[in-house]
């Protein structure tokens, strides 16, 4: 995340909570929202988990 209260935190990493609320709120523009939907997305279908394990497999 670019900014506010979890800046430096894989999207990911958000808590559920803050994603539904922008969900609700609407995404920001550009690149950013459209990933931030896409997590979205893959926390209401619960498939988070594809994505830890990439973040497990290729550490930074």
């Amino acid at each position: 995340m670019p900014y506010g209260k979890y800046e430096g935190r894989y999207l990911i990493d958000l808590p559920e909570y803050y994603i539904v609320w922008y969900h609700n709120k609407g995404f920001p523009k550009g690149k950013l929202g459209v990933m931030m939907q896409q997590v979205y997305e893959l926390k209401v279908n619960g498939l988070e988990h594809i994505i830890r394990e990439i973040k497990h497999k290729y550490p930074k």
